[in-house]
């Protein structure tokens, strides 16, 4: 049984991980690859009735195991293909610059993902964007005017290799 977030007092992810039975990560794993699969289609598939699954389903949910189902969408087709990756170094290492800087990332444009980092850079941003013209658009009007920026670090990708929501399962 997974611990609800709430409830989580000092739980480890490997402790929750061990919880969920052969049957629970089979539903996980079914359902990060096609979401859409009917629950009548899902049970099938785990050898459960449609009832049993959908309770699983539901307490997983529940359990914030599956925090959200979403679509996945092609950025070429919407013209965002160019990926990327951007380094950043703040000025200084307190908690009210990395407070304001992480307000200001989440309203970048074309911003998918910003994680605080170790190392060389304080934070890694992806970013889609249609080409490079529309990538120095955004970097002269929104990241040059991040709060307590002293460096940034345009990676741009050139192929993909790998790009995947699952979680191993």
């Amino acid at each position: 049984m997974v611990r609800s977030k709430a409830v989580r007092t000092g739980a480890e992810p490997d402790d929750q991980w061990a919880e969920l039975d052969r049957t629970d990560r089979r539903i996980l794993k079914l359902l990060q690859d096609d979401a859409t699969l009917s629950n009548v289609a899902l049970a099938e598939q785990v050898n459960l009735s449609p009832a049993a699954c959908l309770r699983r389903v539901e307490k997983l949910k529940r359990d914030g195991v599956i925090s959200r189902v979403v679509a996945h969408l092609d950025p070429e087709q919407l013209q965002a293909g160019m990926v990327v990756l951007i380094g950043v170094v703040l000025d200084r290492s307190t908690p009210e610059s990395f407070a304001a800087f992480e307000e200001a990332a989440q309203k970048v444009s074309g911003c998918m993902e910003c994680h605080v980092v170790t190392g060389e850079f304080d934070y890694f941003m992806l970013v889609r964007t249609r080409d490079s013209q529309s990538f120095n658009r955004l970097h002269a009007e929104q990241l040059l005017y991040l709060p307590g920026v002293r460096q940034i670090r345009s990676f741009m990708g050139l192929r993909q290799v790998v790009s995947t929501h699952k979680v191993l399962v």
